[in-house]
């Protein structure tokens, strides 16, 4: 049997979706003019109905926020690989950088671009990183019997025609050690109705619960406006067909960065039977520090907004998914930010407890240690 062609995106229709803001009625001409310069460096793209949901008249509309380009994203130099992926590459399209999961890059293509995507790499550069032979990576896979999760990402895997989404979900879940398949998607907030159309992918799930593996829809709604009644129905049809739902998404300056919007966020999706899952520090891609929020503001911002919460709803976790694994914040005093690997790269850290000196305008781990070098460094000169 020939090898799937992993690279052909024929399938992939882009007449849904717009691609020139010069295609956008909604914003005014002086405005596209300032914004052409960033969408020539950094890809726009954003399905027509969701770009029909924003509010054109409030310039802080969260929609907005999330796929219109920002003029700041040309201020920062920033990395195409923050968290040093490439590192944990064992295939064109796998990685492997903790012991019982791994990560396969399904496809290059999203429903829509977010303006903060940490891996805007794919959109960039003519190399390839997505995944080109599913045999090679099954078999990979079936050779590891550590491995017990496979988590299916991109790109947007919800994109794909659900025919080439079932070979790769049933192929992996055909193995016998791997217990559990998950989905990272926006495509429940970007294109609801590609999933409401579709009742193969609601028969999909059923096909791996019967086959007695769990399978899990990993959302991406980064503002509760993003849950209109499409987005809520996809979720409600994922958990009815057998599926588990969590959400994870970035902390977005100027989007979610108040204690009120991610508690209405979380109680919103813990009413409808998705679990918040990961709060993300937004890691430092290129492009992406004007969407920034310090460490110690982001933790502050979330310990808010337990307040606000209980039960299912305060279960999740903030957390900064570095190059030597997930690091979750756990606490901050007057002199320090307590951290603790929730996952780590090296299974030695597994659950090691990192007391890093407190930076307010730490964005990262290695920013809380900057102010010490400079210090030697003055001391030294």
């Amino acid at each position: 049997m020939t090898p799937p062609q992993w690279t052909d995106t024929r399938a992939f229709d882009p007449g849904r979706f717009v691609t020139h803001l010069n295609a956008v009625p909604g914003l005014r001409s002086e405005e596209r003019e300032k914004l052409e310069p960033v969408a020539r460096r950094f890809r726009f793209q954003a399905p027509a109905y969701y770009l029909s949901r924003i509010s054109w008249r409030n310039p802080r509309d969260p929609l907005r926020r999330i796929v219109v380009p920002d003029p700041r994203e040309l201020e920062d130099a920033g990395s195409l690989d923050p968290s040093n992926e490439k590192a944990n590459r064992v295939l064109p399209g796998l990685q492997h950088k903790y012991r019982d999961t791994v990560v396969v890059l399904l496809t290059d293509q999203c429903a829509g671009l977010c303006r903060y995507c940490f891996r805007k790499r794919l959109f960039m550069q003519e190399e390839r990183e997505c995944l080109q032979d599913l045999g090679a990576a099954v078999r990979y896979v079936a050779e590891h019997p550590e491995i017990r999760d496979v988590l299916l990402t991109g790109g947007d895997p919800l994109v794909l025609p659900t025919a080439r989404l079932r070979e790769a979900v049933l192929a992996f879940a055909g193995v016998p050690h791997v217990a559990t398949i998950r989905i990272g998607s926006k495509t429940p907030a970007y294109n609801p109705l590609r999933i409401l159309k579709d009742p193969g992918l609601f028969a999909l799930v059923r096909e791996v619960r019967t086959r007695g593996k769990a399978l899990a829809v990993m959302t991406h709604f980064d503002h509760p406006a993003e849950l209109g009644p499409e987005a809520r129905r996809c979720v409600e049809r994922f958990l009815e067909a057998g599926a588990q739902v969590f959400n994870q998404c970035p902390l977005v300056r100027g989007l979610n960065d108040d204690p009120e919007v991610l508690a209405e966020l979380y109680q919103e999706l813990v009413g409808l039977g998705a679990t918040p899952y990961y709060l993300f520090q937004m890691r430092p891609a290129v492009g992406n520090r004007a969407f920034a929020v310090p460490i110690v503001e982001g933790w502050e911002i979330l310990h808010r907004a337990r307040r606000r919460l209980s039960g299912l709803a305060r279960r999740v976790r903030y957390a900064m998914s570095h190059a030597s694994g997930k690091i979750e914040i756990v606490g901050v005093d007057e002199g320090a930010v307590y951290a603790r690997y929730h996952r780590a790269r090296n299974p030695a850290d597994e659950d090691r407890v990192l007391v890093l000196p407190r930076n307010d305008r730490a964005l990262w781990l290695e920013d809380f240690f900057a102010d010490a070098e400079e210090d030697r460094d003055a001391l030294a000169s």
